[in-house]
C-alpha cells in the first residue's frame, strides 16, 4: 500500500498507474528474453531516478506499471525517462530487435508516443471534496504553540 511520505518541504503521495505500448504495435515481449530485458531496464532506470516500482507487468504488446515518483518530478518527465531509458537499454541488449527495426526502415523508437496515466490514492473523489469543503477547520501545531506570540500582533 502506498503511504503518505514526508519530505524536506512537503508531505504527500505521488503514485501513478502508467500504461504504454511499443511503436508500430509490435509484440516485442512475446518471448521471455526481451520481456526480462525490458523489466530489468525499467527497474534500472527507475532506481536511477528514485522512482519506486510497486507492481509491473510486461505484456506482449504493452506495459502496466504502478509507481511512486518523487514529489519534484512531473508525470510527463517520469514517463519520458522510463520509456526513453528502457528503450536505450533494450536496443543495446536485444540486437535482434534493433535489426528488425532497421531492416523495416523504422526509426529506433521502441515506444509509441501515446500513454495512459492515472493517479492512485487511498481515497475517493468524494473524500477529497469533503476534505476541501471542511478545510477551514485546520489547526496547525505552529499556531497552537505560538498562539500567545501571534495574538500580540
Amino acid at each position: 500500500m502506498v503511504e503518505i511520505t514526508k519530505h524536506k518541504h512537503s508531505i504527500g503521495q505521488s503514485a501513478y498507474h502508467f500504461v504504454w505500448r511499443p511503436k508500430y504495435n509490435i509484440k516485442a515481449f512475446r518471448h521471455p528474453y526481451p520481456r526480462t530485458v525490458c523489466e530489468e531496464a525499467l527497474r534500472f532506470v527507475a532506481a536511477q531516478w528514485k522512482i519506486k516500482i510497486y507492481e509491473m507487468e510486461v505484456m506482449t504488446n504493452h506495459i502496466h506499471i504502478f509507481v511512486e515518483i518523487p514529489p519534484t518530478m512531473t508525470v510527463s518527465f517520469a514517463l519520458q525517462i522510463l520509456k526513453g531509458g528502457s528503450a536505450r537499454i533494450f536496443f543495446k541488449r536485444c540486437t535482434i530487435w534493433r535489426e528488425v527495426f532497421l531492416r523495416n526502415g523504422w526509426k529506433l523508437h521502441l515506444w509509441s508516443p501515446g500513454k495512459f496515466f492515472r493517479s492512485v490514492g487511498c481515497v475517493t473523489a468524494e473524500v477529497v471534496e469533503n476534505y476541501i469543503r471542511n478545510s477551514n477547520n485546520w489547526e496547525f501545531e505552529f499556531l497552537k504553540k505560538n498562539q500567545t506570540v501571534l495574538s500580540a500582533y
